[in-house]
């Protein structure tokens, strides 16, 4: 066990890492696809991801990122497993002490259902010590049941748990340099603003923290009112890039991923720059990416990376 100070949490590695819980039953359908393309920010230009009777009618690739929390529920779901999830060797936090840290996706299988019941395989990759905090990471994918081995997309995700670091352990690996090239302007730049009630949208997709949405809650954790959700932000981004870069061809994403850095209000513009940079493969296109919350001139999500299909190699598309 890593002992830490008398006031630092006891974390024994050993039961940590490597831990798997059951299988996550899910479940959606097409309306929760189209509640989640419209929190996103994507347009009525792009009805395929709005409009069940399109010809085009698709998935918008990053919606396996929510059904995590969305669960096989399709009503609203009472949040506050955040702390009780009972990883062996980690004691249990706060959940309103938990933020988001790095997440990325990769689609393993096109194209995405429209609807159906899936399974969410989980295990812990790894748990690290930032002195000021915890960090959880965990890898996920998403399966259909019936073909448990052809999973539809493979997610990783870590959750930095403020306050419970300290106890000695490892700090971690150092994350994959993904910053913008030095001294060159953005190849593209998409703006979108939010409103002051699309926390209150994103939520319907499955996160029902209440710090999203609670003007109580927020200053207790620090925050002077409501943050949104970071998945919403990471969602914006996706969508920015997949239009500038993809003509918002889902099958052209084949993976993402970004570092949340600073927290995002209702009503904030996401600026999302873009810069391409040589591939390592000569099929696909690498975007590097940083997402700024323009009124306060904040870095929200830095070392950001999508990598795309180049036209003509994707997987057969529907567009």
């Amino acid at each position: 066990m890593s002992q830490g100070s008398s006031t630092a949490p006891q974390v024994d590695l050993s039961k940590a890492v490597g831990f798997q819980p059951p299988p996550q039953r899910v479940i959606y359908t097409a309306r929760d696809l189209m509640l989640y393309a419209l929190s996103i920010g994507v347009q009525p230009s792009e009805l395929h991801f709005l409009y069940e009777n399109d010809r085009n009618f698709s998935a918008f690739p990053t919606y396996p990122l929510v059904l995590g929390l969305k669960k096989d529920n399709h009503g609203v779901s009472v949040y506050g497993a955040g702390g009780k999830e009972d990883i062996p060797g980690i004691p249990s936090y706060d959940p309103n002490k938990l933020v988001h840290g790095d997440q990325s996706l990769e689609i393993l299988r096109y194209p995405l259902p429209l609807e159906g019941t899936f399974e969410l395989h989980t295990k812990v990759t790894g748990v690290y010590d930032k002195g000021k905090g915890m960090v959880i990471e965990r890898t996920t994918t998403m399966v259909d049941p019936k073909e448990p081995n052809k999973p539809y997309a493979s997610m990783k995700g870590s959750a930095f748990v403020r306050g419970a670091g300290g106890w000695g352990g490892p700090k971690g690996p150092k994350p994959e340099a993904l910053d913008p090239p030095k001294d060159k302007q953005p190849d593209a730049s998409y703006e979108d603003r939010t409103t002051d009630d699309t926390a209150i949208l994103y939520r319907l997709s499955g996160d029902y923290n209440p710090l999203h949405i609670d003007p109580t809650i927020a200053p207790r954790v620090g925050f002077k009112k409501p943050i949104l959700h970071g998945l919403c932000t990471y969602g914006h981004a996706a969508h920015a890039v997949l239009k500038t870069f993809a003509s918002s061809d889902p099958s052209a994403l084949k993976s993402i991923t970004g570092r949340f850095t600073a927290p995002v209000y209702p009503g904030d513009t996401l600026v999302t720059n873009m810069w391409k940079v040589p591939s390592d493969h000569k099929d696909q296109e690498k975007i590097i990416f940083q997402v700024v919350a323009k009124e306060s001139n904040q870095i929200v999500i830095n070392g950001g990376c999508v990598v795309l299909w180049s036209k003509g190699k994707r997987p057969e598309s529907k567009l």
